[in-house]
């Protein structure tokens, strides 16, 4: 096998099976990228056993073949090189990497392309396609709201189904907070069975796509399946029972406040600094037409930060995880934040106003 390519194109998409790949053995072939050149272009292939990986590049004076090499060490290669062209050549058990603007000669073992694993396919009849942007914006609204306890599995993913309406949901829950999106996309959508996809892939996706175009779904028994430019990704599906996620929705809140995001977003900022390790505990005082924002950790300091907010309820003060705000924040796509509560020792609903598709449910925390 040989070929020639732009460096800079095959190092972005080498650092991205990179990231794909968990492992960092040398001697195991799940550490290794595949490589398979044909025609003018180089396919790349890389998996993890769960997440699969699969694109390709154009080159020029293509030798065919296909082979597997150390994808970290490959990673780190690419990244020291120059820009401009390089030229890549099997010569028995290992590869030979040279650029053409530089005198400098890399080689690495290779392992057989016959040994790499089979990449996971879906029938073309179970696609259909959404707007890669609206697609992304769903799970930005989410991902950080899954649960890492790996006790509670069926949570350590984002849950998508679709709704009696024909609309796509996707809802994230750690068990103390609770992510919810809904968007109809303005296409046919045909029925799937609810899944929840892993949090890894959808980590990927976040970085990796594009605003403009649409992106590619199909979900099979065990799998789900993305394809979008030139990538086809895939994952499987975490097995287990999501939370009835309806029966922990707050209903007739008749109590809210609203602010700007980016004066709460400066004062969370500020007032983290005093928050304790441990607990990220924020007070959040509400009178009339004013929010303080306290915290206090012990024998070092305290913080306290005033400012406007639209409320006329009675004096309240509601005790948060300050990062279960301020993540919702970061992703809010409006000005103004509506926080909506009954009681402050009962679930509060954070929300875009004007009203959206998505909202964000935290349980609040002991006063004392």
């Amino acid at each position: 096998m040989k070929f020639t390519c732009d460096k800079s194109s095959l190092f972005r998409e080498i650092a991205f099976a990179q990231e794909v790949i968990a492992s960092k053995n040398a001697l195991s072939i799940m550490s290794n990228v595949y490589l398979e050149a044909s025609d003018s272009r180089l396919l790349i292939r890389a998996t993890d056993v769960k997440v699969s990986f699969e694109t390709s590049v154009p080159v020029s004076d293509v030798v065919p073949g296909s082979l597997t090499v150390f994808c970290d060490k490959l990673t780190g290669i690419l990244s020291s090189l120059p820009e401009g062209d390089l030229t890549i050549e099997q010569d028995e058990g290992r590869v030979i990497l040279k650029p053409a603007a530089k005198k400098v000669r890399f080689q690495l073992k290779t392992l057989s392309g016959e040994k790499y694993p089979e990449l996971p396919r879906a029938e073309q009849e179970l696609y259909f396609e959404v707007p890669a942007r609206e697609f992304k914006r769903m799970v930005t609204q989410t991902i950080f709201s899954v649960s890492t306890d790996e006790t509670r599995y069926f949570m350590n993913g984002v849950f998508m189904e679709k709704a009696p309406d024909g609309a796509i949901v996707m809802v994230s829950t750690d068990g103390r907070r609770l992510a919810y999106v809904k968007n109809e996309f303005g296409v046919s959508i045909p029925d799937f069975r609810p899944v929840i996809i892993p949090t890894k892939v959808l980590g990927i996706l976040n970085k990796r796509l594009f605003d403009e175009g649409m992106i590619a779904i199909a979900i099979t028994d065990k799998s789900v399946f993305f394809r979008f430019n030139t990538y086809q990704i895939s994952s499987v599906l975490i097995e287990g029972q999501f939370p009835n996620y309806q029966k922990v929705i707050p209903q007739n809140q008749t109590r809210f406040f609203d602010v700007k995001k980016s004066e709460l977003l400066e004062a969370l900022r500020r007032v983290s600094i005093f928050v304790e390790q441990k607990s990220n505990r924020t007070f959040f005082t509400l009178s009339g037409g004013n929010l303080v924002l306290s915290s206090e950790e012990t024998e070092i300091g305290a913080a306290r930060e005033e400012i406007a907010c639209e409320y006329e309820g009675e004096d309240a003060t509601i005790a948060l995880n300050y990062r279960y705000i301020e993540e919702p924040l970061r992703v809010l796509d409006v000005d103004t934040l509506r926080v909506e509560f009954s009681d402050p020792s009962r679930a509060i609903t954070l929300r875009p106003e004007p009203k959206g598709d998505y909202f964000h449910i935290v349980m609040p925390m002991q006063i004392d």
